[in-house]
């Protein structure tokens, strides 16, 4: 789909692309029940539906009824343990996908295919039922989002969650060995092993907690055995490749465009497990990881296992690595306790944010690979500007015309400022004036992001900023108070705050894509499934003793079985088939007293096991609205007593 908003131009969305219309459905096809079920539904496109158009003279966050967002924004949502979608710049959720939380709506969680992908104890009950979704990064190709996946991580049990980009569903989780606090995470924008390559391969995983190794209980005092491990995820298998130790505890992690730097802004470089000694030292780190010479020194077997893991461990701390031309790992100080790193578009600079400095530190990237050759002395030396912005900065996000926007937590406020003014700046030119304009927000900003920020293609068209406190901006419900989402228009020289929005807490990082760039599915293909029931007529129950199968379909506005029969005490196994080829046409199955209800989308199939353990009638009934006779849409599940 080709991007009109610069020009304003409408566009019908062509019917080809979207496939059957539940409008349609819905208006000619409503008593369909009546005359039997599966009789065909006719094509229709979305008309009317274009998208949104910018006035003369600038942009506007407008998105009228029937226009689509020029963006697509994936969010995280915090300990909600779930991703969302929201448009961009309209602000409208799309959709909430939930990851590391079970979802009453869809059945995650509840679902033998969902189970499969959370992880269930030896009992079938889920390993966890929290999480806490922090950062959420795409795939690249070329250096630019190339929406197959999307990549989020939960902190609590440190685990990586992948999220496709063609139905926006999770179809994968990993849990990371050795490590506590998974917080940052990047995926590689190229790999720097094979040069024709140019996507995504790897995702890179920072740890904040220093735990002892191996942690069993028997080592807890010995500080000495405490230390934090950076990870390397394969992007396809999501199976861990390596892992290396380090110094400090790491926040966000960032990389290169060349993928042979990747990077973690650290605090605690002291190794402290109280608060007063993670704030002795003046200065902290960043430090950055030879991705090439890590992996090479992973071939060579210059490594180690931590007992019930077989995943290889290089040593990347600083007191093993003096040695630029041999060595894993650079650490750069930083003032201390930094918080984010973030990549330039131009793919020459990382910037830390300072937090309890006034400053952001711009590091070169070709200084950096420099200081790994004997080139550059000191890891200092690879700081080229430490522009002083204001109170509390956190992160940074970029426009693509060489200007950075970094959050003012204490100061509540956004600061734009120029890179290569800075520099100057920062070399003795007295001239320089690094900060162009600053805008207040309500309250206390915490992440940021741009338009395709952080891509080759930053666009800088819009900035979206995540205040952790809203107190006074909207109706009062309690002692919970929502989050504030802000939208600021940077397509010009100044700042314009245009839009503020409530947001259900508690999102942190997100990205902002461009929408011609995401390709969805809004059918599934049943050839997906192999345990699909393809057809009314495959219906059927098999029993192999006390286990028994239901092989179901659901075509609006009925099920393909008017009673399922079962005795107490069978373990029962029902799949369900939706046949309706119409997009949008959801079926639901709940069954009362049982706890289970999940949905099926068109030509999709779910199952679900569970012990009939209450003899009895139970009405089956679909939970998602889905035709004119949707309430008449049941089914009895009939057990019989023992």
């Amino acid at each position: 789909m080709a991007d009109h908003q610069s020009t304003g131009a409408p566009v019908e969305l062509d019917e080809r692309e979207h496939g059957y219309s539940r409008r349609k459905f819905l208006g000619s096809a409503a008593l369909l029940g009546a005359t039997g079920v599966g009789a065909a539904i006719g094509l229709a496109g979305r008309t009317g539906l274009v998208e949104a158009a910018a006035p003369a003279g600038g942009l506007s966050h407008e998105v009228k009824p029937g226009e689509l967002d020029a963006y697509y924004g994936v969010w995280s949502g915090g300990h909600s343990a779930e991703v969302r979608v929201i448009g961009v710049p309209s602000g409208r959720e799309i959709k909430r996908i939930p990851v590391f939380n079970p979802d009453a709506l869809t059945g995650w969680g509840l679902t033998n295919e969902s189970k499969a992908i959370l992880g269930t104890k030896a009992d079938g009950t889920l390993k966890y039922t929290t999480g806490d979704t922090h950062h959420v990064h795409g795939s690249y190709k070329n250096g630019i989002y190339d929406g197959r996946y999307f990549w989020t991580n939960d902190k609590i049990h440190g685990r990586l969650a992948r999220i496709r980009g063609d139905v926006f569903e999770c179809d994968k989780i990993t849990e990371l060995p050795n490590i506590q606090g998974f917080h940052g995470i990047f995926p590689d924008k190229a790999d720097p092993v094979d040069p024709k390559i140019n996507y995504t391969t790897r995702v890179f995983c920072g740890s904040e907690f220093h735990v002892p190794h191996p942690n069993d209980g028997t080592n807890m005092d010995d500080r000495s055995k405490y230390y934090c491990l950076f990870t390397c995820v394969d992007a396809e298998t999501m199976k861990v490749k390596w892992q290396c130790r380090v110094d400090g505890n790491m926040d966000l992690v960032a990389t290169s465009f060349d993928g042979k730097l990747a990077a973690s802004n650290q605090y605690n470089t002291e190794g402290g497990a109280l608060y007063v000694e993670m704030m002795s030292a003046e200065r902290d780190s960043c430090v950055f990881f030879n991705i090439a010479r890590i992996e090479a020194a992973i071939a060579a077997g210059k490594t180690f296992r931590l007992d019930g893991s077989d995943v290889p461990i290089v040593d990347g701390r600083k007191e093993v690595n003096t040695d630029p031309k041999t060595a894993l790992t650079c650490y750069v100080p930083v003032p201390k306790n930094p918080h984010g790193v973030n990549a330039s578009p131009d793919g020459k600079y990382f910037i830390c944010a300072g937090k309890l400095s006034p400053t952001a530190t711009v590091v070169e990237l070709a200084r950096v690979l420099d200081w790994f050759e004997g080139k550059v002395k000191a890891e200092r030396d690879t700081v080229v500007a430490e522009p002083e912005l204001g109170l509390g900065p956190l992160h940074t996000a970029f426009d693509g015309r060489g200007n950075a926007y970094t959050t003012l937590f204490l100061d509540s406020q956004i600061v734009k400022w120029n890179i290569e003014a800075a520099i100057k700046a920062f070399a003795g030119d007295k001239s320089a004036k690094p900060v162009v304009d600053r805008v207040d927000v309500a309250y206390q900003p915490g992440h940021l992001n741009a338009s395709m920020s952080e891509t080759k293609a930053a666009d800088g068209k819009w900035l979206a900023v995540g205040c952790k406190f809203s107190k006074d901006r909207y109706l009062p419900v309690g002692p919970l108070h929502p989050e504030n989402e802000v939208l600021i228009d940077i397509s010009g020289e100044k700042m314009k705050l245009v839009h503020e929005s409530p947001v259900y807490s508690e999102p942190h990082d997100f990205i902002i894509v461009k929408r011609d760039l995401i390709k969805t599915k809004q059918v599934s293909n049943m050839a997906d499934y192999p345990n699909a029931t393809k057809d009314l007529a495959s219906s059927k129950i098999v029993r192999d003793g006390n286990k028994v199968t239901v092989h179901l379909a659901s075509a609006a506005p009925a099920y393909s079985m008017s009673e399922i029969k079962v005795k107490q005490g069978d373990v029962v196994t029902l799949i369900l088939t939706n046949l309706d080829k119409v997009e949008d046409l959801t079926h639901g199955f709940a069954i009362p007293k049982y706890d289970i209800n999940f949905i099926v989308n068109p030509q999709e199939t779910r199952s679900v096991t569970f012990v009939a353990d209450k003899p009895g009638v139970y009405w089956c009934y679909c939970t998602h609205f889905c035709h004119a006779l949707h309430l008449e849409m049941r089914s009895r599940l009939m057990v019989e007593k023992a």
